[in-house]
């Protein structure tokens, strides 16, 4: 009786025994490992992503822009800005020409780094309007991630 029960303590010692410290470093040297490769692959598609949005943004101010201008017959000036698009401006010569609720739902939206897009009218860029965000750094030019981003831009 007494050999059942040390073998069954002995069993029960080696189920307890846990993890070493070793073991441990292994793991967690892997997932350091797996998260460097994640974090290299995905934060370039992430700002291309806000680039991408922001580009898509534009088009739908820019159409917005268009139907309002179907409606009351010219753009919104430059003081009036995007508001124009949320609710009648009280200088509008048609307010009565205004579409009920207004041309974008919830109004113009910020950009991807959380800025509101810049609206100019006439247009320096060669268009009836200048439409743009000034990029990650939220400052006139830059390049590449910082770069303005308008209805002017080809990509």
């Amino acid at each position: 009786m007494q050999r059942n029960n040390a073998r069954w303590r002995k069993a029960r010692q080696r189920a307890q025994r846990g993890i070493t410290l070793v073991e441990l470093l292994v793991v967690l040297a892997i997932l350091a490992l797996i998260s460097a490769i994640v974090v290299i692959n995905v934060l370039p598609a992430r700002d291309q992503a806000a680039v991408d949005k922001a580009r898509i943004d534009i088009g739908v101010i820019e159409t917005a822009l268009d139907q309002y201008r179907l409606d009351m017959l010219n753009y919104p000036t430059t003081e009036q800005g995007l508001s124009a698009l949320q609710s009648a401006p009280a200088d509008a010569r048609n307010v009565t020409r205004y579409r009920p609720g207004g041309y974008l739902r919830g109004g113009a939206p910020l950009d991807p780094w959380g800025n509101s897009y810049q609206y100019r009218i006439p247009g320096e860029r060669g268009g009836a309007f200048d439409l743009f965000s000034y990029g990650a750094d939220g400052e006139p030019g830059g390049e590449g991630l910082n770069a303005d981003i308008g209805n002017w831009t080809q990509e």
